[in-house]
């Protein structure tokens, strides 16, 4: 890898840690970045799914102040999440690449509806919610079929990872009854998670770059408070507005390769 490549490399890595932190899909950006260097596509993704793992825990620690009070959340999220990324990340070492990057736009493009609508399926959802959590907190604190289709993310993030968070935010957004910037704050640790279980399995089982994973890894780190300092200042219509054009560029992103 000459300067100017490492150099190219290491500015992928800043912007995927925030895009990820604030939104998502920031292995849009170093995804595409590692192999324009010329690494082969399976060691450019999960190198990158490594590299980025210092960018989400660089975001959870700038979103510390939302993560407070979301300890009981992050419990009954955290181990579909890490289960999800490991059978993701055993399904990328088992199976053609093609078999499930044919559906990635699909699910992106689900995400982005969801978080379009998200308003309105919540006020539908009022009155259940108040019932719910009188009840158990089912839905205030994420139901089954939350925890089912948290888990599914994982797979894909597992497998893949571009995108991710805009699924997991959109399914968390409509789930759980907060304000967004909480639920995005949640939705990093969540993501962050997926890719760490995931760079388990390939440390073990996977060729990796680790020159590519250091540069990611730093630059994704100072992206992380990046994208926390940007989002956690954005009103509600804003951050959502950012996450739609996100989503979309993702999806037009993936159609042309």
């Amino acid at each position: 890898m000459s300067p100017l490549e490492a150099l190219l490399v290491l500015v992928a890595g800043v912007w995927a840690g925030a895009i990820n932190t604030l939104v998502g899909s920031g292995s849009l950006v170093t995804f595409p970045v590692l192999l324009a260097v010329g690494y082969s596509p399976l060691t450019a993704n999960v190198s990158n799914n490594l590299g980025v793992v210092p960018g989400s825990v660089s975001g959870a620690v700038g979103y510390r102040r939302e993560l407070r009070g979301q300890r009981s959340r992050l419990l009954r999220f955290a181990p579909v999440s890490a289960l999800g990324g490991i059978a993701g990340a055993v399904l990328l070492l088992a199976l053609p690449a093609a078999a499930f990057e044919a559906i990635v736009p699909l699910f992106v493009a689900a995400g982005v509806v969801l978080v379009v609508l998200q308003p309105r399926i919540n006020r539908r959802l009022a009155r259940r919610r108040a019932a719910a959590a009188a009840a158990e907190g089912a839905l205030v604190h994420g139901g089954a079929p939350a925890l089912a289709a948290t888990g599914l993310t994982g797979v894909y993030g597992g497998y893949f990872g571009a995108a991710q968070g805009v699924l997991l935010l959109a399914i968390l957004g409509i789930a759980i009854d907060d304000d967004l910037q909480r639920v995005n704050a949640l939705k990093v640790v969540l993501a962050g998670l997926v890719n760490f279980v995931a760079a388990v399995v390939f440390v073990f089982a996977a060729h990796i770059a680790w020159g590519a994973v250091a540069l990611i890894a730093v630059g994704s780190a100072l992206g992380g408070q990046l994208g926390a300092g940007v989002g956690r200042r954005l009103p509600t219509p804003a951050l959502r507005a950012v996450i739609v054009i996100v989503g979309l560029a993702a999806i037009v992103k993936l159609l042309l390769d």
